[in-house]
């Protein structure tokens, strides 16, 4: 029989909502616009410190415990849901979403001008996967819906793996761009550095900047990039290789060539085989004709069916004279 989850802070009172003792101080009547917001609550280390979001850590089988900030700034009183989501779509692992537990906040009336806190627990199975894991909690009420998200890590070995895939070379001139796709293959979030090497016919050329993105890379995440390359060569092949670089010893390279052509060239490239090909066939029957050469026998041809027989000559008949 497993054990019982073990719970990583001291537990928290079960309730519906701790409310502020002060009322907020009033305001315009334009807070109605909005009317409520939700935040992580400030640490006992910290009161007076802002959380942009919520971050948690432990083994499977722990019980984390926070609490979310509900304040109505508003003259109505509200009524917000509170509930658990997992990471966007297209990342892993999913499942988070059942981790989460409000007790008897999960539903939250909230007077005029007060500020309410809301405590919650996130269970981590026991077999859950270790590394990181994206999560958001949801609250829904009268106007809007606010996202707080969760970065949670549950222990155990980090495998940090990045790939980079469908490198390719766009467009042509000052409007070609550098596209490319980033996908993290590990259990940890990434921030990969990116560099790119740019090598033409003669040597190496000017390569586009690249930028590293904003935010890390949740495991199993693949985002699509593109970069404008205005100092691409007008004509040239170029061979362009970039790599990313994370920390944990993650590293992924991918190359591709193209060739950089301008459109006005391409076209009169095209007209000039076609010219090409066409006096090339002409010299090649005067020299047949020259050198008696048949001409070339089209095999699909039908094969020429025997000569129709024209009218029978008339016979020649001899004129005799009769004897005397």
């Amino acid at each position: 029989m497993p054990a019982p989850p073990t719970r990583t802070r001291a537990r928290l009172p079960v309730c519906l909502a701790l409310l502020a003792a002060a009322v907020l101080p009033a305001g315009p009547a334009a807070a109605d616009d909005l009317g409520w917001t939700a935040e992580p609550a400030a640490g006992a280390a910290r009161p007076a410190a802002a959380r942009p979001a919520f971050y948690l850590q432990g083994a499977p089988g722990t019980v984390l415990e926070d609490r979310l900030a509900l304040v109505n700034t508003g003259d109505l009183e509200r009524t917000v849901t509170l509930r658990g989501t997992d990471a966007p779509a297209g990342t892993a692992p999913a499942g988070a979403a059942s981790w989460f537990s409000f007790g008897a906040g999960a539903t939250v009336r909230i007077p005029p001008r007060t500020r309410a806190v809301v405590p919650f627990t996130v269970t981590v199975p026991p077999a859950s996967p270790p590394g990181d894991h994206s999560a958001a909690v949801i609250a829904s009420g009268p106007g809007h819906e606010a996202s707080v998200r969760v970065h949670l890590r549950v222990d155990g070995p980090a495998l940090a793996a990045l790939t980079v895939e469908d490198v390719a070379v766009r467009g042509r001139g000052a409007a070609a761009v550098l596209a490319y796709t980033l996908v993290n293959r590990g259990n940890v979030a990434l921030a990969p550095e990116l560099s790119v090497r740019a090598e033409g016919a003669f040597g190496a050329v000017a390569a586009p900047a690249v930028r590293t993105p904003a935010e890390a890379l949740p495991p199993g995440r693949r985002v699509e990039l593109t970069e404008p390359w205005p100092a691409a060569p007008d004509l040239d092949r170029v061979r362009v290789t970039i790599t990313a670089t994370a920390p944990g010893g993650a590293r992924g390279s991918a190359t591709a060539s193209a060739w950089l052509v301008p459109r006005a060239a391409a076209a009169l490239t095209g007209l000039g085989l076609l010219v090409l090909a066409a006096a090339a066939a002409v010299a090649l029957r005067r020299v047949r004709a020259r050198r008696g050469l048949p001409e070339p026998v089209d095999q699909d041809a039908p094969a020429p069916g025997p000569a129709a027989a024209g009218p029978a000559p008339a016979p020649e008949h001899e004129l005799t004279g009769a004897p005397r």
